[in-house]
């Protein structure tokens, strides 16, 4: 009766609001974002959407040359129906070269977001915080929705909350390495101080690593080699869609606090022998 008892009152209780994710005015169910470089082939990364769940495709603009050699066919391969897509402006090293891509990708008739990253760093891939501040702020001026990749700088985070991005995306560790959140207690500063989504972008590597950051509070993942290369990408798909739901529940319903010494878990009252 108790289970019964509180879906009745998740059905009556106005209160109880869905768990949804809110970025520039539009609403996500799944938190978990999907990019379409490093798969085997556009057949398996349309496989890998699906069985993610996820509604937000990231695709690098300078992709979308549709008469480049491999890249003919990736906007056909993606029901743009069924997935909103978020532009980024990978392989930029400047700011007036994501600022051009950026506007590139909005005069595509694609959309008005932009996921903003400014790398000029080829060996480590670590992104630029002032470039990336000066973009995202002109890029605001101009009507852009703006998602930056940062460094887990909590305040960089706050001064780009401060001038109008959608979202800030720290990066757990390096981008492509899978060495998983290394930067854990910086996330954590973040998302205790912001008022916007925070999505962890960069170095997960397994669904565990995505539940963690979901744990803490994340606003939602942003994953791409994890499933990409991943040796079956359609199953890592679907094991990072539970994980991040997973993390995501156990986070809304409260960790039991961290005590120093054992505590039985078994009322000590009515013991035989007592």
């Amino acid at each position: 009766m108790l289970a019964e008892g509180n879906k009745l009152k998740s059905v009556l209780d106005p209160s109880l609001k869905k768990d949804e994710l809110v970025i520039g005015g539009k609403t996500f169910k799944s938190r978990l974002m999907l990019g379409t470089g490093k798969f085997p082939d556009f057949e398996v990364m349309k496989k890998a959407h699906d069985k993610s769940g996820a509604e937000i495709i990231t695709i690098a603009i300078r992709r979308v040359d549709l008469s480049a050699p491999g890249h003919v066919g990736l906007l056909d391969s993606i029901d743009m129906k069924k997935y909103w897509i978020l532009p980024n402006t990978a392989g930029c090293a400047t700011k007036e070269e994501a600022i051009r891509i950026a506007r590139l990708g909005r005069a595509m008739g694609i959309n008005n977001w932009v996921k903003l990253e400014v790398i000029p760093d080829a060996k480590y891939l670590l992104p630029d915080p002032i470039a990336t501040f000066e973009a995202a702020k002109e890029l605001i001026e101009e009507g852009f929705v703006v998602l930056p990749y940062i460094n887990a700088d909590p305040v960089l985070a706050k001064r780009l909350e401060e001038i109008g991005c959608a979202t800030v995306m720290p990066l757990g560790s390096p981008i492509g390495t899978g060495q998983g959140i290394k930067s854990k207690a910086n996330i954590e500063i973040i998302i205790k101080q912001s008022n916007i989504p925070v999505v962890v972008d960069a170095g997960i590597g397994v669904p565990s690593e995505a539940c963690e950051v979901m744990e803490i509070g994340a606003s939602a993942c942003l994953l791409n080699t994890a499933v990409a290369s991943a040796e079956d990408p359609e199953e890592m798909a679907e094991a990072f869609k539970l994980g991040v739901e997973a993390g995501r529940k156990a986070y809304l319903a409260g960790r039991i606090p961290v005590k120093e010494y054992a505590a039985a878990s078994s009322p000590s009252q009515g013991i035989i022998g007592k």
